[in-house]
């Protein structure tokens, strides 16, 4: 992190995090951010972004309920929207509980 990012207040991007059975879908939304800027790493059960701009750095980090396969992530960037792919490293499946 640079000097002049280090300056600037840190401020959290809005996040919508929501799977189907065999795939997370994730996005950021990231205005004003140049796509070269954006760090995202992804951990089997979490995921942290950082996207500086010229004002502010949007920068957090979320933990995830199910585990996926970091080396099958795919991440585009579009308009200001980061759209993330994640595959579970199982499909989700159980068994249906009737409730009394």
């Amino acid at each position: 992190m640079s000097k002049k990012e280090k300056d600037k207040p840190e401020i959290f991007p809005a996040v919508c995090v929501d799977h189907d059975r065999e795939k997370y879908h994730i996005e950021v939304e990231l205005p004003g951010v140049n796509k070269a800027d954006i760090s995202l790493e992804m951990g089997e059960q979490s995921f942290c972004i950082r996207a500086p701009k010229e004002e502010i750095v949007y920068s957090a980090c979320y933990t995830l309920a199910h585990s996926v396969n970091t080396s099958k992530v795919d991440a585009k960037f579009d308009n200001g929207m980061l759209l993330i792919t994640a595959p579970l490293m199982r499909p989700l499946g159980g068994t249906k509980v009737t409730v009394k």
